[in-house]
């Protein structure tokens, strides 16, 4: 009789955890793997208590229309080239159905859930419930894995179901079945260094650059191998933006003796710290390496520039890649967002190609804001082909590409060095296995192919989206850190250094009545290839082979190559001077839309392509 008792009990119990509005029978599994991957050691069953930040990501209205969109306002060839859309554009084409958004609120409400809209599209919803209730509500079984990397907890479940009801309109959740490794910085070495002397004089022509460039790298170096200039920028409305992770915060002390040394012809420099997840941003506290070098580089480099350090804490309950999520819809949020935005962290993609859910999604984020006009730029690693950072753990296995370097709509920035530049050894480079090959590179990428023959044959996927795309300095940049001078390599250094460039033509652009360059990747993979410096020597080594070799044209070291400001200059606004604010545009140069009427945001959900002409929201006034 007391076993009887017990089974009762049990079964009482077991009903009242089940989720209300469907029973087991109507349940669908909507992820589930056999096993937690390499580097991940279940630890135990998660207590019932433990709370969780889970984020339900909806089916969206119209995803492929915002590629579309994208393409047509970045291609130059395009009649509708910087007619940049509208906030209410983009979210109108990713917004979810009501009847999705009715069928989920009506389930979690069934179960005394209240969710919250946690992406201004509303594609995003979050919810904080207890382990006892995530189980029940998903038929989940989440257990506590001990992440061998950092020796920090994740909490995960190896499978998770939703109501049958609800398989079309509920896209995943997460956290649940994701495994991924925390993201790495992506700056493998810095040393102690002496701050050098400048001399005052500035150089605006590649002619001259100091010898001591070979050594080390300071913004007199960039300045003069990138033809960049020291003119302070004018534009209303221009901006760039530096995200953080793992609360990195610059000081601005730092940057003021960094200025003054560095750069005493413009020696006064600011930023702005704003938080997601309870970032830190007092800019007295001691300052981090990689967010100083990432302010010292954007603030050093394109003068007067107004520049935001979005800095991302931990608050979200699942590291870096809980505010990789938060931090893109916090700018997706922004009426203005920034037009420049550039980000030193980065994963290697091989966590995300079972469930490739997260990284597709994230990358369609990306994809709103570049349609928006935002130029996204990411260091695409330092490992080399073996990932973001160097291992050997994939000697004689398939070569390891980076995320989100692999998503087609952002730029990847890899890395040289030297004043006769050459490919930087650790920069990262190679093929998704997620991604198809973007039509922008189809040709470049097709001719290194060509010259590569069966090297390396085996090891990645030649369909792949390849990347890197551009590269920039990247080996001894000199910056200041408490007051003692220190020398980082990585491609952390290289994607800041290019975004300035990329901010400094929006000033001439925004100057001249022109929209900013927004997504940049078509421009370059057409007439702006002949802008930049090829690079032909040197390679990524990894995985126990020699990696990429760098060639004549694109090659998955240093892409395209480095910047030239003065040719780029041209190529955009038509004038090596920026003045011909009032010719025609061409299909190289960027166009500014003038009609007053604009798109509506219900037309726009309702097209897969933009075909008409609208304002642009960052139009100079």
């Amino acid at each position: 009789m007391v076993a009887a008792g017990l089974l009762v009990l049990s079964l009482f119990s077991l009903a009242l955890g089940r989720p209300t509005s469907d029973s087991c029978d109507d349940l669908h599994v909507l992820r589930s793997r056999s096993a937690a991957p390499r580097g991940f050691t279940w630890k135990q069953k998660a207590t019932a208590e433990t709370m969780l930040n889970l984020r339900i990501a909806l089916v969206q209205n119209n995803a492929t229309g915002v590629e579309s969109a994208l393409y047509d306002v970045s291609n130059p060839a395009s009649e509708n080239y910087g007619h940049h859309l509208t906030k209410a554009e983009v979210e109108a084409m990713v917004a979810p159905s009501a009847e999705s958004v009715q069928k989920v609120t009506a389930w979690l409400g069934k179960n005394n859930i209240t969710a919250t809209k946690i992406s201004p599209a509303g594609d995003w919803l979050g919810i904080n419930v207890p382990v006892s209730k995530a189980n029940a509500l998903l038929n989940a079984d989440f257990s506590e894995y001990l992440v061998d990397k950092t020796n920090t907890t994740a909490v995960r479940t190896l499978a998770y179901s939703v109501p049958e009801t609800l398989k079309d309109h509920l896209a995943f959740i997460y956290p649940t079945t994701h495994f991924i490794e925390p993201a790495q910085k992506t700056t493998p070495s810095f040393q102690i260094v002496d701050l050098p002397s400048t001399s005052k004089r500035r150089r605006s022509r590649r002619a001259a650059v100091p010898a001591a460039c070979d050594q080390q790298i300071t913004p007199e170096c960039l300045q003069a191998l990138y033809n960049i200039p020291t003119t302070p920028a004018s534009a209303k409305g221009n901006s760039l933006a530096v995200s953080g992770f793992i609360n990195e915060i610059a000081n601005q002390d730092d940057l003021n003796e960094f200025m003054s040394v560095l750069r005493p012809d413009s020696p006064t420099g600011s930023f702005n710290a704003v938080s997601v997840d309870k970032g830190i941003t007092n800019t007295k506290s001691p300052g981090t390496v990689e967010a100083t070098l990432d302010i010292q580089y954007t603030v050093g480099i394109a003068t007067n520039v107004p520049t935001t350090f979005v800095s991302v804490g931990n608050q979200n309950q699942d590291g870096d890649l809980g505010g990789f999520l938060d931090i893109i819809n916090f700018l997706l949020d922004q009426d203005a967002p920034p037009l420049v935005l550039t980000t030193s962290f980065g994963f290697n993609e091989i966590g995300f190609e079972q469930e490739p859910d997260l990284a597709v999604s994230l990358c369609t984020a990306y994809g709103q804001l570049g349609a928006r006009g935002t130029s996204i730029l990411f260091a695409s690693g330092d490992g080399g082909v073996s990932g973001s950072q160097s291992n050997d753990a994939c000697n004689g296995q398939a070569f390891i590409p980076t995320f989100p370097s692999g998503c087609p709509f952002l730029t990847s920035v890899g890395s040289t060095q030297g004043v006769k530049e050459v490919a930087a050894d650790f920069s990262s480079g190679g093929f998704s296995n997620i991604f198809a090959r973007p039509s922008y590179q189809d040709d470049a990428v097709a001719a290194y192919l060509d010259k590569l023959g069966n090297t390396n044959a085996g090891l990645f996927n030649p369909q792949g989206r390849a990347f890197p795309d551009v590269s920039a300095q990247g080996v001894n940049f000199v910056v200041d850190v408490g007051g003692q001078g220190q020398g980082v390599s990585g491609t952390s250094a290289s994607s800041p250094t290019f975004a300035s460039v990329i901010a400094l033509l929006n000033d001439e652009l925004l100057n001249a009545g022109k929209a900013p360059l927004g997504f940049l990747n078509p421009l370059l993979y057409s007439t702006g290839a002949a802008a930049l410096n090829d690079i032909t020597e040197g390679s990524n080594p990894g995985c126990g082979t020699d990696g990429f070799p760098a060639e004549a044209g694109w090659d998955p070291v240093t892409g395209l190559g480095t910047p030239d400001f003065a040719k780029l200059l041209t190529l955009v606004t038509g004038s090596a001077a920026g003045s011909n604010a009032g010719s025609n545009s061409t299909a190289s140069a960027t166009a500014v839309a003038t009609e007053s009427a604009t798109a509506t945001a219900s037309s726009a959900a309702a097209s897969t392509t933009t075909t008409k002409k609208g304002h642009h929201n960052h139009k100079n006034n």
